[in-house]
């Protein structure tokens, strides 16, 4: 029996994972709004559909600021947006790190901010199936971006390596394309995200292994 289980899962996995029709050409003049495009993977993400040929409108911030408006600039852009993207059966791609989904030590205000915005937009989703609203949303977990003020502020606590900007972009515009409900960079952390509920003391282990805890006390 639990061959055959484990034998299912590994299917599933696999499907989940290699299942891909994102067709380039269906982003040919699409209109794309993208926020926190100076820098990172917004600003990979810029390229990528710049080359795509997408028509882009761009915005951009402090890092300071972003902080200050986390969640209420998400949701207040989101609010605005929604009408057009209702009438045009569009798409709205969120993109947050790993400490939303599975908080982690010595990032509480941080983690704080992006729970709320993963709680916000499954819920939003959510509400917009039940309503029979054609408009996708697609939540973006990825790792430590490649971002020189990201690397530098995580620099002797974790072990974690940089999630290479441009592949990370290139995963959320497949996503985004195919109006995925989820999309993890590196992949690997779907399992972590999944074993936060089932396994929490597995989900502790995991997490120790990419934290230097004692760097990060003393920070």
């Amino acid at each position: 029996m639990k061959v055959l289980l484990l034998t299912g899962l590994g299917a599933l996995l696999f499907a989940f994972y290699w299942n891909d029709n994102f067709d380039p050409a269906s982003l040919q003049g699409a209109r794309v709004l993208l926020t926190g495009a100076s820098a990172g993977v917004g600003e990979e993400l810029a390229y990528h559909y710049a080359r795509l040929g997408s028509h882009l409108v761009l915005t951009a911030h402090t890092e300071a600021l972003l902080q200050k408006v986390n969640f209420l600039s998400y949701v207040q852009l989101t609010s605005l947006a929604l009408p057009s993207l209702t009438d045009n059966k569009g798409s709205l791609v969120v993109v947050f790190s790993l400490l939303g989904p599975v908080p982690a030590s010595f990032s509480s205000p941080y983690s704080a901010a992006k729970f709320a915005l993963d709680g916000f937009f499954i819920s939003l989703r959510r509400e917009l199936d039940v309503q029979d609203v054609n408009v996708a949303v697609t939540v973006c977990v990825l790792g430590l971006r490649d971002r020189a003020s990201a690397a530098e502020g995580v620099r002797g606590v974790t072990r974690a390596r940089e999630a290479p900007g441009p592949k990370a972009a290139l995963a959320v515009i497949r996503g985004g394309a195919t109006r995925a409900p989820g999309v993890f960079y590196p992949r690997r952390l779907h399992l972590l995200c999944l074993l936060r509920g089932w396994l929490p003391h597995s989900r502790a282990w995991f997490i120790r292994q990419e934290l230097n805890v004692t760097a990060a006390a003393a920070a």
